[in-house]
């Protein structure tokens, strides 16, 4: 059974993997006492989240045992130091190896199938082990060597099966690997197991490697359908869950916030609301960035906390050009009131973006959220269809948390016709227009304000300038037509064609 629901009433003992997100996603845990299947090639994470599930089931008191079929028990415990674990001696590793006699060619026996021998030895060495340890969780690494050993797949499904009404009577929670070297075609093992979790790596053409797992199955359980990224770094696995507005509504008043430049509040019609998301359009330089770090400024002043997110500049580089015009973003990242993160698109994922944005939001309080630009977030995509709904899903949850957020995004072009990467216009609650244009043999800046759902904003269009003590908007513009094409047509009115409403000198 799936669907996508929130799992934080589950009030039924379940074997937890101890991965905040990955527990998260199955809804609590795993049923107890039935059979799992964890899949994916090699290399996506199959044995470090195993031995982390057997490692919390002894924080809990739980007895484990690990089956390897396939790495030595030195390979394991040098995997568990890779994250900084020390394996308990709740936790028993049992290497399975084949017999001497079946590596000695002169005593291979020829008037039976050796897989005969060798399935039938294998099968009885577990039930042995287990009978000795009586664990209430078991790994077995990994179903490759089973799939062999058994030659059919009838065969093979009869010792699936075996091995489930075993262990189903032992009381025992086991979780199957399969890397699926043998036929990864082969299904047999999600018909017969309880729930299917399948890691998969993704390798883009540039950058790092990219994790998900989807939970493909899991009987009489609710979980989180879809993709969910995760990384792996030391000290384990870390889920992050697919982000889904719709669970995280809250209550707030929902206040105007202003910028501290009364011009650009009066374009914005008083300025914009708490809960809503201004998207900030316009070519390179043209001053969305600083834009931004002004509504940060303002939100400093007022003893809120910010975060800004900085896909595209170097973080030293905006600190020092921003503290030149009188905005000292250090100090306030100093006080507590301003978080930064520079975000490198070519190693993090969508998934563990939204998970550092919801992080500032829900833990640190942030208010006011900056993601500069949406053309980096746009490069983290693997599937660029997916972006417009995973930026869906973020604002929405910003506007449900009472955020204020600024996106920006630039558009190819400096003058005239201006095309974006991406129109993401119909979900920002408010759209600013920054333009260059030229007047008088000079190049110049416009800004307007094209759509605002939460309320009245001014037609006009405004110039601004970018000085060493920050952004001047002046007064809406009276003397040209098609600021906006970048090539206005001055308006003669009384034998004046100077420029009007400017006064920005």
């Amino acid at each position: 059974m799936s669907a996508d629901a929130d799992q934080k009433a589950v009030s039924v003992d379940k074997a937890r993997f101890g991965i905040t997100g990955l527990d998260d996603v199955i809804g609590g845990g795993l049923a107890r006492n039935r059979l799992y299947l964890l899949e994916g090639n090699p290399g996506t994470g199959k044995t470090t989240i195993a031995l982390g599930f057997l490692l919390e089931g002894a924080r809990r008191g739980e007895r484990g045992l690990y089956i390897s079929l396939s790495e030595t028990t030195d390979e394991l415990h040098e995997t568990a130091r890779s994250h900084g674990w020390s394996l308990p001696d709740a936790v028993t590793i049992y290497e399975l190896i084949p017999p001497e006699s079946l590596l000695d060619p002169e005593q291979q026996q020829t008037l039976l199938y050796a897989s005969d021998l060798e399935l039938g030895e294998a099968t009885r060495a577990v039930f042995e082990q287990v009978d000795a340890v009586k664990p209430a969780r078991v790994v077995l690494d990994s179903l490759s060597e089973i799939r062999l050993l058994a030659g059919s797949s009838l065969r093979y499904r009869r010792q699936i099966l075996a091995l489930k009404h075993y262990f189903a009577k032992q009381n025992t929670t086991m979780l199957l690997l399969d890397d699926l070297t043998a036929d990864a075609l082969d299904k047999t093992v999600h018909s017969v197991a309880h729930a299917v979790i399948r890691l998969e790596e993704l390798a883009p053409d540039y950058g790092a490697e990219r994790r998900r797992l989807r939970v493909m199955k899991y009987r009489g359980q609710r979980f989180r359908g879809g993709y969910h990224d995760f990384n792996i770094a030391t000290g384990g696995v870390e889920v992050f869950p697919r982000l889904i507005a719709l669970e995280h509504k809250t209550t707030f008043t929902r206040d105007t916030v202003h910028s501290g430049i009364p011009e650009l509040d009066a374009l914005l019609g008083g300025g914009v609301e708490t809960g809503s998301s201004t998207l900030l359009l316009g070519p390179a330089g043209a001053g969305k960035s600083l834009l931004t770090v002004q509504y940060v400024a303002a939100a400093a002043a007022r003893g809120e906390k910010a975060a800004m997110f900085v896909f595209d500049e170097e973080l030293g580089l905006l600190l020092e050009r921003t503290k030149a015009m009188g905005f000292d973003l250090a100090g306030l990242r100093d006080q507590g009131l301003l978080t930064i993160e520079q975000v490198d698109a070519a190693e993090l994922s969508p998934g563990e973006f939204a998970h550092l944005v919801r992080r500032q939001v829900d833990e640190a309080q942030a208010k006011t959220v900056v993601i500069d630009s949406l053309n980096g977030y746009r490069a983290a995509m693997l599937d660029e269809g997916a972006l417009i709904l995973h930026v869906h899903e973020l604002l929405q949850y910003l506007n449900r948390q009472g955020a204020t957020t600024f996106l920006t995004v630039a558009q190819h072009g400096l003058v005239g016709d201006m095309k974006s990467p991406v129109d993401i216009t119909y979900l920002a609650d408010t759209v600013v227009l920054l333009r260059y244009f030229e007047a008088v043999g000079k190049v110049r800046r416009a800004i307007s304000v094209v759509k605002k759902r939460t309320g009245a904003h001014e037609d006009t269009i405004r110039e601004y300038r970018i000085t060493n003590t920050g952004l001047r908007v002046g007064e809406p513009l009276q003397g040209f037509q098609g600021v906006l094409r970048g090539t206005p047509e001055m308006i003669q009115r009384d034998g004046d064609t100077v420029l009007q409403g400017s006064d920005l000198s």
